[in-house]
């Protein structure tokens, strides 16, 4: 069954919004993150994904963070560089490496959450009510797939 054109002009609609909140957003929540942590919003999703779980392989991480390969690599390398981040050669597989999070990137990821999550409740969060956020996140999730949001 092809689309219709209501359809299609609210596909659109809903698309063109969806781009306009991230493009919006995004350059707000590093702008905040940078001013008042020394620390930039990619900086912070890579110390989020590394936070509590095992060393992941470059690979995992880029896709973690939604990062091509090439982008990763020159976060944890200047992650690497501020001693938040350790990287290490796979001993299984001399092809990839081992990103591990430091004591001293835990401590900055953990000093800059209020401010990172005080920007996504005034910027975003705080703009909806709870149905509203439910809605949206079971939404997105009918687009990510069941396992993607949490």
């Amino acid at each position: 069954m092809a689309p219709t054109d209501p359809h299609r002009r609210a596909a659109g609609k809903a698309w063109s919004a969806l781009l306009r909140v991230h493009a919006e957003l995004v350059p707000q929540l590093d702008a905040d993150l940078r001013k008042t942590a020394g620390l930039p919003l990619a900086w912070y999703d890579v110390l989020l994904e590394l936070d509590g779980v095992p060393p992941l392989r470059m690979t995992d991480l880029g896709e973690r963070v939604v990062l091509s390969r090439t982008r990763v690599s020159r976060l944890v390398t200047e992650l690497e560089h501020a001693g938040l981040v350790t990287r290490e050669a796979n001993p299984d597989d001399g092809r990839s490496a081992f990103v591990t999070i430091t004591d001293a990137g835990r401590t900055r990821l953990r000093e800059a959450a209020p401010r990172y999550l005080a920007g996504i409740e005034q910027r975003f969060a705080g703009r909806l009510d709870q149905a509203e956020l439910h809605t949206l996140t079971e939404t997105l999730g009918k687009i990510l797939g069941p396992t993607d949001i949490s």
